[in-house]
């Protein structure tokens, strides 16, 4: 469940991952932690996201957060890359991993299984479709809870 302040957040902090040339991939606000943790993940487009780039976005970040007061009391900002072993979600990187290796876990069992992996196919606005050993399968969106980029 995404915290509700997170949409806010991502509304702050894109324009600023835009201007150093980042995407701003995901967010997520830990309030279950002490002090809580804000999460934000960029990507670099036009190569490496270095720390310099995580840096800059920490920097300038933190000091439009504190302006805005979106967030009260203390908090711990984290800047990173979400790396190769990440969850998809924007349409984009769908269409960009079509063919690898994905894990996909639902909410609740689909066909008597809460995981099912395969190579991506596609998502349309009901479904993900996944290639498992030559097998077409196809798991409603309601149903899952994340979907994964694998090693294999």
């Amino acid at each position: 469940m995404t915290h509700p302040l997170v949409p806010k957040i991502i509304e702050l902090a894109s324009p600023l991952a835009e201007e150093l040339n980042l995407e701003l991939v995901d967010a997520v606000f830990q309030t279950n932690k002490t002090p809580p943790i804000l999460r934000i993940d960029v990507r670099n487009s036009e190569g490496n996201t270095s720390l310099e780039n995580c840096e800059q976005m920490s920097r300038m970040l933190e000091e439009k957060l504190d302006l805005t007061e979106i967030i009260p009391g203390a908090y711990v900002l984290e800047i990173s890359s979400p790396g190769i072993s990440r969850t998809l979600t924007t349409e984009r990187e769908f269409v960009a991993f079509k063919g690898f290796c994905v894990t996909i876990k639902t909410f609740a069992p689909y066909k008597n299984k809460k995981q099912w992996q395969g190579r991506l196919q596609y998502r349309d606005e009901t479904t993900i479709h996944i290639n498992d050993k030559g097998k077409a399968i196809s798991i409603p969106r309601e149903l899952i809870a994340k979907v994964q980029l694998d090693d294999g």
